[in-house]
């Protein structure tokens, strides 16, 4: 395995900030921006198990999670439902609390390593279950308030570039065309999709889609300022709440679309 090669796939298909240090025999650990909903950063090694190269958390999501929750509570009910589901959604296995994701096709190992970052956030939605949260109408706003402002032959909802993004991982809330560089409008109303974007505009940097992109957030003072501050170093505009800023908000869309 030439471990030059792996990193440069890993920033080519992800992110440009990944470091892999060589950490004992056959073991790599993989150094990310990617984290936790309160900073703590995801750890990820490359390591040979019965022969095959993994992914694997080496257990830390799970010590993670203990923090705010009893262990105990993920063997049943909800909690318990929601990890089985990512576990099965994203071809993970668990062994002695570890996730572990076997890697196959040598040239698709950055695909896998970002599927393995989307699994481990996901399963750190179990910790939703302890807070009182009331379900958000937030998004059906958001596009409704697009829908009565632009024009209706300018944007596509839920789009995706069928060519550079077939399977649909990196998606665009809402696109507005008809302008030199379309512009991608985004919907945050929590940390996962702040992250979520963070990541799909990072893989538009590197794949040279022209684009401008605009955010639009339920409440910005919500989002963990770590997460916060590196979603701001790659959008170009931010709103940082919809109801109170509806009005700047269609005086900027105008002007981008004059």
């Amino acid at each position: 395995m030439n471990i030059t090669d792996i990193e440069n796939s890993f920033k080519s298909k992800v992110c440009s900030e990944i470091r892999i240090i060589k950490e004992g025999v056959d073991r790599y650990k993989i150094f990310s921006p990617f984290e936790f909903e309160d900073g703590d950063r995801l750890v990820i090694v490359i390591k040979k198990l019965r022969g095959k190269y993994v992914l694997t958390d080496e257990g830390h999501t799970y010590m993670h999670l203990s923090y705010d929750n009893d262990i105990s509570t993920f063997e049943k009910g909800t909690r318990a439902k929601i990890i089985s589901s990512v576990i099965s959604n994203f071809n993970l296995k668990e062994e002695q609390g570890s996730l572990i994701h076997e890697l196959q096709d040598e040239n698709d190992w950055g695909n896998s390593f970002y599927n393995y970052v989307q699994a481990l956030i996901k399963i750190t939605d179990v910790n939703y279950l302890s807070r009182e949260r009331v379900k958000s109408t937030f998004i059906e706003d958001f596009k409704n308030f697009l829908s009565v402002k632009l024009p209706h032959n300018r944007i596509i909802f839920d789009y995706h570039d069928k060519k550079i993004d077939p399977d649909g991982k990196y998606k665009v809330d809402c696109k507005l065309n008809q302008m030199e560089k379309p512009l991608f409008i985004y919907g945050i109303s929590n940390d996962d999709k702040c992250r979520d974007t963070t990541i799909t505009l990072m893989q538009f940097e590197k794949l040279g889609v022209h684009y401008r992109s605009l955010a639009i957030f339920e409440d910005q003072e919500q989002i963990n300022r770590k997460v916060l501050s590196r979603f701001s170093d790659i959008c170009e505009k931010q709103f940082s709440s919809l109801n109170s800023n509806k009005e700047r908000i269609e005086k900027y869309l105008s002007e981008v679309m004059s």
